[in-house]
């Protein structure tokens, strides 16, 4: 698909920085340009389209749609709901907070806070690019299931008595409005589009470029040996390595790329992906102002045992 792409960039390497791509340098030189280029490409062209489908749904009626919703199924509505909402954690949480504020059930909205950092269109696509359907198709259905089970025992624990008193009020796609026109939803596609990338950008240039860097230098043969898919502990230290660390999952795509190439199980990878955009410190830091310790306590237990079960099945099956 991007073979244009690739022959482009090794000239580029070549002809211009006068580096070879067989060396560690230019190896890792043609992987930040090609990667640059490859998911800016996608990006726009998948945030452009979902944004213009997302024109269509207004907050108030998510809303009312999950309030009519009871069950197991208002919990997979809520996690599908997540996959087309903001890309990382720290935009997803006001709107967290608003369905909190609509009245809908804490479990089902964990759902939708669960999903909305792991799996969006843009981290589908990207990783349909690099690891094939199979892997982005798994990873996208493990994140719904993720969320909606999540959820779902999270809702067991009546977690509405460990929400703090103030709840802040979230803002959801407020340009949105039932009457827009086709030009108007068509600007809105790309004002959102342009506002993404803006946002996004710094963590995809340090994702891909610490993606580059193991690429070009990681020893795989220690990699391979340690962080393989033969050692279940290391879907454990990537979990916890994860936690620590802010990015979306864009940013990080490039990095769980990079480390397969290099021998490191791909559900190792993954996990790792999964906790840095799910369970990240900055993400506990903004719930903290509406959810008491106890509450942020289950939820990054419950998520990161379903993490940690989705990197060892990634692992044993491919």
């Amino acid at each position: 698909m991007f073979q244009w792409l690739d022959n482009l960039v090794t000239k580029l390497v070549e002809g211009v920085f006068g580096l070879s791509v067989e060396t560690q340098l230019g190896s890792s030189v043609h992987f930040f340009f090609y990667d640059v280029v490859k998911i800016l490409i996608l990006l726009s062209l998948m945030i452009f389209t979902i944004s213009y489908l997302r024109s269509f749904f207004q907050p108030q009626k998510t809303k009312a749609m999950l309030e009519r919703i009871h069950g197991p199924k208002a919990h997979i509505a809520a996690s599908l709901l997540g996959i087309i909402t903001p890309f990382c954690s720290c935009s997803s949480v006001p709107i967290f907070i608003g369905f909190v504020e609509a009245g809908i059930p804490l479990g089902v909205t964990f759902s939708f806070l669960v999903t909305s950092p792991i799996v969006n269109e843009a981290a589908f696509a990207i990783l349909l690019a690099s690891f094939g359907w199979k892997v982005a198709v798994t990873y996208a259905a493990m994140g719904v299931i993720i969320g909606v089970v999540s959820g779902m025992i999270i809702g067991r624990f009546s977690p509405e008595k460990y929400l703090e008193q103030e709840v802040f009020e979230g803002e959801a796609f407020n340009k949105l409005r039932p009457d827009m026109t086709q030009k108007e939803r068509l600007a809105y596609a790309a004002e959102h589009t342009t506002d993404i990338l803006k946002r996004i950008w710094l963590y995809l240039l340090i994702g891909i470029a610490i993606g580059g860097a193991i690429h070009g230098w990681a020893p795989a043969d220690i990699l391979a040996k340690y962080a393989g898919s033969d050692n279940p502990l290391s879907v454990v230290i990537a979990v916890l390595c994860g936690i620590p660390l802010y990015s979306n999952a864009l940013g990080t795509i490039p990095i769980a790329e990079a480390l397969i190439g290099k021998g490191v199980g791909i559900g190792t990878a993954l996990a790792f992906m999964m906790a840095v955009t799910a369970l990240s410190f900055p993400e506990m830091v903004l719930l903290r102002k509406v959810m008491k310790p106890r509450l942020i306590a289950i939820f990054v237990g419950t998520a990161a045992i379903g993490i940690l079960l989705v990197g060892w099945l990634f692992n044993l099956i491919f």
